[in-house]
């Protein structure tokens, strides 16, 4: 068999002591972890879940998230990770899309889904559930079953729901173990990123299934986290490039031993020569990813040894996955090239959920059609161009432009309306709503409307008001570069409006 499960389980039986997830005054060993997944299963199915059944979870990062998230896939459900900032708007939009049996969530989030599901339940119920006699469970997961829905902001105004199985989680991991040699049994991980997003969701999958220690933090804060790396003597951890920036601008970062780091990535933004530069000195070479939650989180990672003198790249295609560029008819596109990214490889989605259309916009004869612009040089080297799909990245999360612009639409007296990145010192990029309007515009009261209805990270930072109508292409699409370069400087250009 090749699930998530049969790994635990080997590793429950190699290693019973070893510590699988730390979350600094609470832990379990591998045993454990086992050993309270299956009681949590056994559990759901008597609550009457049925195997493909959807169980959603609307929480903050805890040791009862993850243990949760194994015992659903033992039971045969998929599990739905629910962003836990989202607001009951879109909350209510993923449970119509992907129809729950049950939610979880914390005390601060019970509210929030309530009525989404046949039932909300309260995520500490499993707590009982950590110790007593061995659970004996009859159904055994396959495969090829789903194992997640994670809900990803794209091109459209609504997130889409991608999908993973045990045999595309399990081969994505076998996949990038190469990669990553210096990361395996025993090995201790940080993960910063909240456990829905494919960053949080992917890497607990992804190094518990490689035998790790998984350390865990519920918020990104600088001095915190270089605390941990030092304390723990983290060996590895993935993060966007404000983040490293951060930490290697805290006075202490100078003198912090890192020794034991052996793996450090970055994606979500370039790496620049000088930040490359700053970290060598403390002996770690960040090694720049490309990918995106569709191909299971990272779709290319680059070699160290030219990672040095070129951190921009992003890496190549690897022993068992494969990246191209292809121009507008799909032809394959020859070095130095700008085009499509498209990838090939095991750990590619198995479709978006309940939406054939899209799933075959971007799946097509074995390629994930990324969306994005990218160029590879003579040696196969990718370099990251630009986002087809018009995301804004901000602080590592995805925010969909479209669905941005569909909240501020939604506010009376505004007949048009983009939403492109504004530099941010924080978190690298933040939305910048453009908007024409024939009326005098209330902006608090505008962005009250929209924290109504999105996440307080995907409400507009600035607001610029356009007299004239806003440029359009010959095709009548809204021309974003002409705004984009208009703004490059909005930070100094605006006022912020939150």
């Amino acid at each position: 068999m090749q699930t998530i499960n049969d790994a635990i389980h080997w590793w429950a039986r190699v290693m019973p002591d070893a510590i699988a997830l730390d979350f600094g005054d609470d832990r379990v060993t591998y045993l454990e972890y086992r050993n309270w997944s299956e009681r949590i299963a056994a559990d759901l199915i008597a609550r009457g879940l049925n195997p493909g059944e959807r169980v959603g979870i609307c929480a903050t990062n805890s040791l009862s998230y993850c243990v949760l998230i194994l015992g659903i896939l033992r039971a045969g459900g998929i599990a739905l990770p629910m962003n836990m900032r989202y607001t009951p708007h879109e909350l209510a939009e993923i449970a119509e899309d992907t129809a729950p049996r049950f939610i979880f969530a914390d005390a601060d989030r019970l509210g929030k889904v309530d009525g989404l599901s046949s039932a909300a339940i309260d995520i500490q119920d499993i707590n009982p559930l950590r110790n007593g006699p061995p659970a004996r469970i009859a159904h055994q997961p396959r495969p090829d079953d789903r194992v997640v829905i994670i809900s990803t902001s794209g091109s459209t105004a609504k997130p889409k729901g991608v999908v993973f199985t045990h045999r595309s989680m399990t081969g994505y991991v076998a996949t990038h173990a190469i990669e990553e040699q210096s990361l395996g049994k025993g090995s201790r991980v940080i993960i910063p990123a909240p456990l829905s997003t494919s960053a949080g969701f992917v890497q607990l999958t992804h190094y518990t299934v490689l035998g790790c220690t998984l350390h865990f933090l519920n918020a990104f804060e600088p001095a915190l986290f270089l605390k941990t790396l030092v304390d723990k003597k983290i060996n590895g951890f993935g993060a966007v490039p404000v983040f490293f920036e951060a930490v290697s601008k805290l006075p202490e970062f100078a003198e912090a031993d890192l020794s034991s780091i052996t793996m450090a990535t970055c994606g979500g933004a370039p790496v620049t020569q000088s930040l490359q530069d700053t970290w060598m000195k403390k002996g770690i070479v960040l090694r720049q990813i490309y990918g995106q939650t569709e191909c299971g989180g990272n779709g290319t990672i680059m070699p160290e040894h030219i990672a040095r003198s070129q951190p921009q790249k992003c890496g190549m295609g690897g022993m068992f996955n494969e990246v191209a560029i292809v121009n507008e008819d799909g032809s394959l596109a020859p070095p130095g090239t700008v085009g499509q990214i498209i990838l090939r490889g095991p750990g590619n989605m198995l479709e978006y959920w309940n939406n054939p259309e899209e799933t075959a916009k971007v799946l097509k004869d074995g390629w994930l059609h990324t969306g994005d612009l990218g160029v590879l040089d003579e040696d196969g080297l990718l370099t990251f161009i630009d986002r087809m799909k018009d995301l804004i990245i901000s602080g590592g999360l995805n925010i969909s432009a479209a669905e941005v612009e569909r909240a501020v639409l939604s506010f009376p007296g505004i007949e048009e309306c983009m939403v492109i990145a504004a530099r941010d010192a924080k978190f690298g990029e933040t939305p910048l709503a453009v908007i024409h309007a024939r009326q005098e515009i209330d902006i608090p009261a505008l962005i009250s409307h929209c924290n109504a209805r999105l996440a307080d990270y995907k409400v507009p930072r600035y607001v610029a008001l356009e007299q004239m109508p806003l440029p359009r292409t010959a095709t009548g699409k809204l021309a974003k570069p002409e705004m984009r370069l208009k703004y490059a400087n909005a930070p100094d250009q605006l006022p912020r409006v939150r």
